[in-house]
């Protein structure tokens, strides 16, 4: 994955959504693996938005990779007004494990399409949005576990890792965040991901997998201990004489406030690791990623602790659900609508804001 803002903001320019709608289903299909920067904070949605208006495309036309847009911002929304860490519209019905299953983990589930995704997901950190929702939706339709857990799995070694769109998106799967449960059988899969795979425990009509029993190579569950190994916490220079810049793992723009002379810090919560870890991958891409930003210095603090110290200093951060406890001046973030209303679902959400784009 690249890492530097040129490499970056050089994905952005050459961009094509062309053929998103007729294809982004299959693994191979026209997808901007841009999620990890909007992810972290170094894109906004509004940019990707307004970098394929210079291409001089009408909206209209690439309505639904707009939308895709949107959801992002919409989870971010539900995320701000809700606790996602629940299950947000009614109770995850048929739940008979709390974990994950071994075979999953062990990428040794028999489906080859899953088993090799999930043995990218380890090596990349990536996995296509399809198959995702694959994952999900054997974990906890077929497999009947509570989705928090796996979820939180799922998102450890995920290099684009946003909790809000990853626990509702699990969410909206196991059917606590949407009408009905997602499932996908062998031949959805083999469709979408070029294989022919027969005799696997998807293989199976929709009227039968919906009432199946938990498959064998389901059955063994596994609570794991997720951590995130954080540098030591060395004392760093800070010229109080001049404002704070305040970056986490949400957070790393590199043109946020850039001519403003100012302390700039990398604030690695504890707490905030340990509520919701990633890997030793991940964390990496991300110290990679926050080198973008000149001089900036990182701190592992509670963000009380550091404001103590600091509170005579003008503190600068971005709004983000995770932040609602800072104190300073916060910098609103760039959304792709003016309106950030919540509304129960995403298409009354898409209604209500979709007119902005076509002025």
């Amino acid at each position: 994955m690249k890492t530097t803002y040129s490499e970056i903001t050089k994905l952005l320019e050459n961009i094509d959504v062309s053929l998103y709608a007729k294809n982004r289903n299959f693994i191979d299909g026209n997808v901007t693996r841009l999620s990890p920067y909007i992810s972290r904070g170094i894109l906004s949605t509004k940019e990707v938005f307004f970098a394929l208006l210079q291409k001089n495309i009408n909206p209209k036309k690439i309505e639904k990779f707009i939308q895709e847009l949107a959801w992002r911002d919409y989870w971010q929304i539900v995320w701000k007004n809700k606790n996602i860490n629940e299950d947000i519209k009614r109770k995850q019905e048929d739940v008979e494990n709390i974990g994950t299953p071994k075979n999953i983990i062990q990428a040794s589930t028999g489906v080859n399409v899953i088993d090799n995704a999930i043995n990218d997901l380890y090596d990349t950190g990536y996995v296509h949005n399809h198959i995702r929702m694959y994952i999900a939706s054997i974990i906890c339709n077929i497999g009947k576990c509570h989705w928090k857990a796996p979820a939180k799995w799922f998102y450890f070694h995920l290099i684009d890792g946003d909790w809000g769109s990853n626990a509702l998106s699990w969410q909206w799967v196991c059917g606590t965040n949407s009408s009905k449960k997602y499932i996908a059988n062998q031949d959805n899969i083999n469709k979408f991901c070029y294989d022919n795979q027969k005799n696997t425990f998807l293989d199976k009509n929709y009227a039968d997998l919906y009432k199946c029993l938990i498959p064998k190579e389901l059955e063994k569950v596994s609570s794991l201990n997720l951590k995130t190994k954080l540098p030591l916490n060395n004392s760093v220079s800070i010229d109080q004489k001049k404002p704070i810049m305040i970056y986490n793992y949400y957070n790393l723009d590199p043109d946020w406030r850039k001519e403003l002379n100012a302390n700039r810090v990398l604030l690695l919560e504890p707490s905030t690791f340990q509520e919701y870890p990633i890997s030793e991958n991940v964390f990496n891409f991300f110290i990679k990623l926050s080198k973008n930003i000149k001089n900036i210095k990182i701190v592992v603090s509670e963000y009380k602790e550091f404001y103590k110290k600091f509170e005579n200093c003008t503190i600068y951060y971005k709004e983000h659900p995770l932040n609602n406890y800072y104190s300073g001046i916060c910098d609103k973030r760039d959304w792709l609508f003016t309106n950030q209303n919540y509304y129960p679902s995403f298409f009354k959400f898409w209604n209500a804001s979709k007119k902005e784009l076509y002025i």
